[in-house]
């Protein structure tokens, strides 16, 4: 594993931490409601999921943030498709028409063969709390309701070097079935990072906990399956956590693992 250093800025929308390695430069672009990767190497550049449909303005803003034009963006890579992680990337992907990958168990949710989501009765319970009401409040203006996929997605491509993938930034996927059948993490900055996506978590607007943990059962396909992967985690060397939802973390992800898997 290479050394790697960490950089961040901060606009009114998001904030961007920046992870500086061999293969390139790994910007963890989080917000209040999800958040994205963007793998930039020389002026080539790769996504990591895409926020809500609304928020594919800000995948955009966040692009140009980072010195990179929305144009360069060679392929997107999602940990799974719900519409947190793929709206934005449903729109960026009609006007600049880049290639969407997914491990071969996610293909058939990213295109909308079928859905495995939150259901308008899942969601009930949260809204107990002003928590859940308040995350509402935020996330339907931004097209949570929305069920577009994305019908060109496909399974990872082959690579020369497996297991890393030919995108900038070399990812290397990480199978974390559970919160999705087909969900996805990957290894990235040269194994530095581990992008958890839903699986491993750092906050949710609507938990009342902070730092490492699962999701609720609400949000989960099989939350058993999700701790399976989650203690697959506790094996990984990487030191620096980007979650799908809260703020980047620079701690073992190991230990991360183990905490959220004690709470």
């Amino acid at each position: 594993m290479s050394s790697a250093r960490l950089s961040s800025l901060r606009s009114p929308r998001y904030t961007i931490a920046s992870i500086q390695s061999d293969s390139g430069t790994t910007h963890f672009v989080s917000t209040e409601v999800s958040n994205w990767i963007i793998l930039q190497h020389g002026s080539d550049l790769a996504l990591i999921d895409g926020g809500y449909p609304g928020q594919a303005r800000d995948v955009v803003d966040s692009i140009r943030e980072i010195g990179g034009r929305p144009e360069a963006v060679v392929g997107a890579l999602l940990t799974h498709a719900h519409v947190d992680h793929i709206g934005g990337l449903a729109k960026l992907v009609e006007q600049y028409d880049f290639p969407v990958y997914a491990d071969d168990l996610e293909v058939g949710h990213a295109r909308r063969e079928y859905l495995q989501q939150a259901t308008p009765a899942d969601v009930v319970p949260l809204t107990r709390h002003v928590r859940g009401i308040r995350w509402l409040s935020k996330i339907i203006p931004l097209g949570a309701l929305t069920k577009d996929g994305i019908a060109a997605a496909q399974g990872f491509p082959s690579s020369s070097n497996p297991p890393a993938l030919d995108l900038p930034g070399k990812p290397v996927p990480v199978a974390a079935h559970g919160h999705t059948d087909g969900h996805s993490g990957y290894l990235v900055a040269d194994g530095v990072g581990l992008v958890s996506g839903d699986a491993l978590v750092s906050a949710h607007m609507t938990s009342p906990l902070t730092g490492p943990q699962c999701l609720s059962k609400h949000f989960q396909h099989d939350a058993e399956a999700n701790r399976t992967a989650v203690q697959s985690f506790t094996a990984l060397d990487a030191q620096i956590l980007l979650p799908g939802h809260g703020p980047l973390l620079r701690t073992s992800v190991a230990d991360a693992a183990r905490e959220a898997l004690e709470r």
